[in-house]
């Protein structure tokens, strides 16, 4: 059974931008746009009865649809950084979708997650990179950020790679509540699930 997790996608915009930050990095394999997504809580290797009771029970959850931004970037692990990633703007509206997943999923009897929910989106994994140079990118690229934009759904993911960074399976997809919306509003949303192409 491949290792599932739960994540919303990134916007075709937001997307692009975080593409212009790959190179200048000794040491990073750096993630394709394609696989870039904002995870929610990780399954890990389930069997199909339990990943179908999931599913079950993530597809309970009403929550609406809301808006985020990708703000500032930064590394995991101090003494050694192992992963780079863009951080989130502050969101009540997804840490309260985030709340929701893991009770859903607590309920069909998965353990909790035992890290801290941190949002953010993973740029590249780092192998023998060293922390002057990992301080370096980041300090010359503090000032990233995007525009807002709008989840109207969550998704959950299958990977099969054992290293991390996909390629990545959308399995599922769970639609949050939306009120109605203007053309212009409706235009941004269907650009936002548009797929991205380099």
């Amino acid at each position: 059974m491949p290792r599932l997790f739960t994540a919303i996608e990134i916007a075709r915009d937001s997307a692009l931008s975080l593409s212009l930050l790959r190179g200048g990095l000794p040491g990073a394999r750096w993630i394709d746009p394609e696989n870039f997504h904002l995870t929610l809580r990780f399954l890990g290797d389930i069997d199909a009865r339990t990943a179908d009771e999931a599913v079950a029970a993530l597809d309970r959850i009403q929550r609406p649809a809301f808006r985020i931004a990708l703000r500032g970037l930064g590394a995991f692990g101090s003494k050694k950084p192992h992963s780079i990633y863009a951080g989130v703007t502050p969101s009540p509206e997804l840490d309260a979708l985030q709340g929701d997943v893991d009770r859903a999923l607590r309920r069909v009897g998965l353990a909790p997650d035992a890290r801290k929910f941190v949002p953010h989106v993973t740029l590249a994994r780092l192998r023998s990179a060293k922390a002057e140079e990992v301080a370096h990118y980041l300090s010359s690229r503090g000032g990233f950020a995007t525009q807002p934009f709008t989840v109207t759904r969550f998704c959950l993911f299958s990977s099969r790679d054992s290293v991390g960074g996909g390629p990545y399976l959308m399995e599922e997809a769970f639609e949050l509540v939306e009120a109605p919306r203007t053309g212009a509003a409706r235009h941004e949303v269907m650009a936002a699930h548009a797929p991205f192409h380099r």
